[in-house]
């Protein structure tokens, strides 16, 4: 990557000289060397003295090293002056371009030339595409018997328990949990009796980074991971020109996310551990409050009193971890609610309504339309 040229990165090989200096220079430019550059080959030096060079013609890139350090390269937007020893390379960005180089002692050692390498930056990881992105929505100790595939799975559980089945381990997914399938690794889900968790698979691919580090293990998903999939599926119910690539890039960075949290040593989370905790326990309180206590009537100040927080740094919480408010989250989880109960094809929507302390049958109706697109009774349909 190409740097910056100023005074506090330089400073280990020199100093940068004022930007005015181009007008007034620091050297006399009549007994200074012009020497041409080319963006394929770097003419490389060690410098036996104190070294003034500046850019002349084009854009230039200077190329510095103290022993056996990797280099680091600098925009040559400003004049320097080079500490003797300092070994340097010079190259054009694009295309040619030409530099001043004045040696007033020693003129420098000439060690040779070197192909200019890439001095962009690329992603490590890319994710190419997706192929399934479902929020699943699954009857009480329902069972999937398994099964592998050629691309890797994430699964994350947004309500209730999962029980996720792979390399022998049966680990239980509670909410917020997550965890990432290999290719071609075999894998089961199942509930226990009574649950019916709700959860989000993703099945994708990926090249440039292993996600060994992941496997074979659950992650409960830190606040910015599981704001990442929030966003997500609200782009998947957008679903305009833009979503896929939006998708696609938050789930490249939820990855990145999971794999500098699983690389941390130990000792290094510590760091500001506490607050972070603690604002992820009064999260997950509160979504667990509010999921136990769905079918009764809620607001944000009975919630928040459930968690030991005031209404207003609870919805500063939610809007901060989570981007909704807690009262949207409450009608959010209460309208998912209502398509379990449709899907038990047990109630009728006014019993529906009644249950989830909806005011009027009709209030139930507008809001389950507001959110699925779809009326109750024609979702009732599309799933019996």
């Amino acid at each position: 990557m190409i740097r910056n040229l100023n005074q506090v990165n330089f400073r280990s090989y020199g100093s940068v000289l004022p930007e005015r200096a181009h007008s007034a220079s620091p050297f006399p430019k009549e007994k200074a060397e012009t020497i041409s550059l080319d963006s394929d080959r770097a003419p490389i030096y060690r410098a036996k003295s104190d070294i003034w060079i500046a850019g002349c013609m084009g854009m230039s890139i200077l190329s510095v090293c103290s022993g056996k350090d990797e280099y680091l390269h600098f925009y040559l937007d400003k004049p320097v002056k080079l500490n003797s020893g300092v070994q340097f390379a010079l190259s054009a960005f694009k295309g040619s371009a030409g530099v001043l180089l004045y040696c007033p002692e020693e003129s420098p050692e000439v060690l040779g030339t070197q192909t200019v390498q890439q001095l962009r930056e690329d992603r490590k990881l890319h994710v190419d595409g997706i192929y399934t992105f479902f929020y699943q929505e699954k009857e009480q100790s329902f069972l999937f018997p398994g099964e592998s595939h050629p691309m890797p799975e994430l699964t994350y559980v947004d309500q209730g328990e999962l029980h996720s089945v792979v390399e022998g381990q049966d680990l239980l997914l509670k909410q917020g949990d997550l965890v990432i399938y290999g290719p071609y690794q075999w894998h089961m889900q199942y509930a226990d009796i009574g649950i019916a968790p709700r959860f989000v698979t993703i099945s994708f691919d990926m090249a440039g980074i292993e996600l060994a580090p992941l496997l074979n293990r659950k992650f409960n998903a830190p606040q910015a991971t599981a704001s990442l999939l929030q966003n997500m599926l609200r782009e998947q119910e957008r679903m305009d020109s833009f979503s896929t690539d939006i998708i696609v890039s938050q789930l490249t960075l939820l990855l990145l996310y999971l794999l500098r949290e699983a690389e941390k040593p130990t000792g290094s989370r510590v760091k500001n551990a506490n607050i972070v905790q603690n604002e992820n326990e009064i999260i997950r309180q509160a979504q667990q409050y509010v999921a136990a206590h769905i079918r009764e009537k809620l607001s944000v100040p009975m919630v928040a009193n459930q968690v030991g927080v005031s209404p207003s740094y609870l919805t500063v919480l939610f809007h901060k971890n989570l981007q909704i408010s807690p009262g949207e989250y409450i009608r959010r989880i209460k309208l998912q609610e209502s398509k379990q109960m449709i899907r038990e094809n047990n109630l009728n929507f006014t019993q529906i309504a009644s249950i989830l302390q909806y005011s009027t049958v009709h209030h139930f109706s507008r809001q389950f339309k507001d959110k699925f697109g779809i009326t109750p009774t024609e979702y009732a349909k599309s799933v019996r």
